[in-house]
C-alpha cells in the first residue's frame, strides 16, 4: 500500500483522505438510519394505546426523545387541542426538519464522489506532463523515465475511480433509504391524525 501511494504521487494523499471520510460517513449513516432507530414499527400502536388511557406531558417528552418518528408524533400531539389543521402543520414542519437531519453528511458524501475522480484526473494530467517533460529532456528512448510518469497517471486515475464509485453507490442507497423512511413516517403520522380526530378510528395496520 505504501509503495502504491509513493508510485501515485502526492495526489494519492487527498484521494486516500477522501476514502477514509467516505467510509466514516457510510458507517455512521447506516447505523443512524436503521429503521427501528428512525421509525419504530410498534411506536404508533404504543402512542394510540397511551392516548386511549393516560397521556401526560411526561409521556409527550419521552415520545419526543424516542426517535425521529417520535419527534413528529410529539410535535403533532402538542397541537392536538388546537384542531386538525394546526396539528397537521406542526407535523409537516417537524417532518421537514427530521428528514433534513436524516440527510446529514449526504451532501458531503456526494461531494466526495465528485471530487475523487477529478483528483485522479489531475494526477493523470500531472503524470502525462512528466512523461512529455522526460521525452523533451531525455528523448523517447528512456523507458524507465517514461514508465514512471505513465504509472503515476494510471494509478491516480484508478484510485480516484475506486473511491468515487462506492461513494456514488452509497449516496444513492442512503438517499433511497431516507425516502422510504420518510414515506413510512408520513403514513404513520396520517394514521395518528385520523385516530385523534375520528370518533371511531379504524383498525390500524402496522407497517411490514
Amino acid at each position: 500500500m505504501l509503495e502504491l501511494l509513493k508510485s501515485g504521487g502526492w495526489l494519492m494523499v487527498p484521494i486516500l483522505l477522501c476514502s477514509i471520510v467516505a467510509v466514516g460517513i457510510c458507517i455512521e449513516r447506516l447505523w443512524s438510519l436503521r429503521r427501528e432507530a428512525v421509525a419504530p414499527r410498534l411506536l404508533l400502536s404504543k402512542v394510540v394505546s397511551d392516548l386511549n388511557h393516560d397521556f401526560t406531558d411526561q409521556s409527550l417528552s419521552a415520545l419526543q426523545l424516542n426517535s425521529p418518528l417520535g419527534q413528529i408524533f410529539a410535535a403533532g400531539l402538542a397541537q392536538r387541542d388546537q384542531g386538525r389543521d394546526p396539528m397537521l402543520r406542526s407535523i409537516e414542519t417537524t417532518g421537514v426538519q427530521v428528514v433534513h437531519d436524516l440527510e446529514r453528511y449526504l451532501s458531503t458524501l456526494g461531494t466526495l464522489a465528485a471530487i475523487a475522480p477529478l483528483l485522479g484526473l489531475l494526477g493523470t494530467v500531472i503524470g502525462m506532463i512528466k512523461v512529455f517533460s522526460a521525452i523533451q529532456l531525455a528523448g523517447a528512448g528512456n523507458a524507465a523515465v517514461l514508465a514512471g510518469g505513465i504509472s503515476e497517471a494510471l494509478i491516480t486515475t484508478a484510485a480516484g475511480l475506486s473511491v468515487a464509485i462506492p461513494c456514488l453507490f452509497a449516496h444513492r442507497f442512503l438517499t433511497r433509504r431516507i425516502d422510504e423512511l420518510a414515506v413510512d413516517m408520513q403514513q404513520d403520522a396520517q394514521r395518528l391524525i385520523e385516530h385523534v380526530f375520528t370518533a371511531s378510528p379504524p383498525i390500524l395496520s402496522q407497517r411490514r
